[in-house]
């Protein structure tokens, strides 16, 4: 058993603060990789002379590999430790981003961006799991919601530094960029980074499909599993939608997206800030709850606003806000009721977790990659009916029962 997991003196001042930043840090890879190449896509569908179905194919084959390489990280964590796994992810990040930029098509960039995947979501799994060493329970939600405004800045500024790079270097430079920025985590990994693993367990086919059948039965772990994996394909269905609905439909400048994406970015982190601050007194299956119910009525304005033109480019944009604010509400909230009985196996919980939340983002995002539509309804739909389905989701599973008390 590690210091950090054997009860050593909670973390405090301005390590905690390091320490938030550092694991926020490692959560930011994935937005990094998606939103600093979202002003590119209409670039690089010229570019590979391809169609638009074919250039998304590069976000669902990350969403792809996101997912899938999740599963595999999480028993490695709980049996050798958090650190391994993550400097293998992190290395195997840096290079397939430098192997971006040296796609010769749209096909090989396509399969790169699946091994950039792999790579980035070591971070995630890895940093979900740490809160839970580090962290008591009644304080994860609180650190969540602060891991969220550190991965925000991503979103935040990725796709208008994207922009300004796509317009002055070219769009290599981006995927050279998060090479880069990829080799500095590494190095705060190393050096900054403790492994907080509480106790090693067995690695065996039949212990892991075991553990992960067991979190599948429990209903809270499930239910904040779809609701916020419901929540995560909205979002990715938008993330994949918007460059073409705004610049292509609207005839927006790529700089003057990034800065309107950002708005909807700042929109998660501002969402997840209000709900770090009224934690007390309020149970997060009740925010949630709210929660989804806004997200569905927005998902509904929306498709009406697509379907009638109401508001034109403002009848879009609204909606699209609102949608985004309450994301920064159910993730949270639904990570820490997913973790908070499962701390003995936190790397298989949180990649299970993921897996599921990936999956179901990349499905959203193959299906509208399949749809050939020049209009913003495609989107629309997808978004409002993941919003209704993630609503759903936790009115059958979740409910306003609290979760049980959490076991380390």
């Amino acid at each position: 058993m590690t210091p950090a997991a054997a009860g050593s003196a909670p973390l405090t001042g301005l390590r905690r603060l390091e320490m938030v930043v550092l694991l926020g840090a490692l959560t930011a890879f994935a937005p990094l990789s998606i939103d600093m190449y979202l002003p590119a896509l209409p670039t690089l569908q010229r570019y590979f002379q391809t169609t638009e179905g074919e250039v998304q194919l590069t976000l669902a084959s990350f969403f792809l590999g996101f997912a899938l390489g999740q599963s595999l990280y999480g028993p490695v964590a709980d049996r050798y430790g958090r650190k391994p796994p993550l400097y293998a992810g992190m290395l195997m990040y840096c290079a397939a981003s430098a192997a971006c930029a040296l796609a010769i098509s749209v096909r090989a960039l396509t399969a790169f961006r699946l091994l950039q995947a792999l790579g980035a979501c070591s971070g995630a799994v890895m940093s979900r799991a740490m809160v839970r060493d580090l962290f008591p329970v009644h304080e994860t939600r609180r650190v969540y919601s602060a891991l969220i405004l550190v991965m925000g800045v991503s979103p935040l500024a990725a796709p208008l530094l994207g922009s300004y790079i796509l317009l002055w270097f070219g769009w290599k430079a981006i995927f050279l960029t998060v090479a880069v920025a990829g080799g500095l985590a590494l190095l705060g990994l190393h050096f900054r980074v403790p492994e907080t693993l509480p106790a090693a367990q067995p690695l065996s086919a039949g212990y892991i499909f075991g553990t992960y059948r067991a979190l599948l039965e429990d209903r809270f772990f499930l239910g904040s599993t779809l609701a916020t994996g419901f929540s995560s394909a909205g979002m990715f269905a938008y993330i994949a939608g918007a460059p073409f609905v705004f610049i292509n439909l609207f005839g927006m400048r790529p700089d003057r997206f990034a800065w309107l994406f950002g708005i909807n970015a700042a929109a998660v982190v501002i969402g997840a800030q209000i709900n770090g601050r009224v934690l007390h007194g309020h149970a997060p299956e009740r925010l949630m709850r709210i929660a989804a119910m806004v997200q569905s009525a927005s998902g509904l304005v929306l498709v009406a606003a697509a379907l009638t033109g109401t508001g034109g480019l403002l009848g879009l944009v609204l909606p699209l806000f609102a949608y985004m604010s309450t994301i920064g509400f159910v993730f949270p909230n639904a990570v820490a009721i997913a973790l908070a009985n499962h701390g003995r196996i936190a790397g298989m919980a949180s990649a299970l977790l993921g897996t599921l939340q990936f999956s179901m983002a990349a499905f959203s995002v193959l299906i509208l990659g399949a749809i050939n539509s020049v209009t913003a309804v495609p989107m629309s739909v997808a978004i409002c009916a993941c919003g209704l389905l993630g609503a759903a989701s936790h009115l059958v599973l979740i409910r306003d029962n609290h979760a049980p008390a959490a076991s380390s």
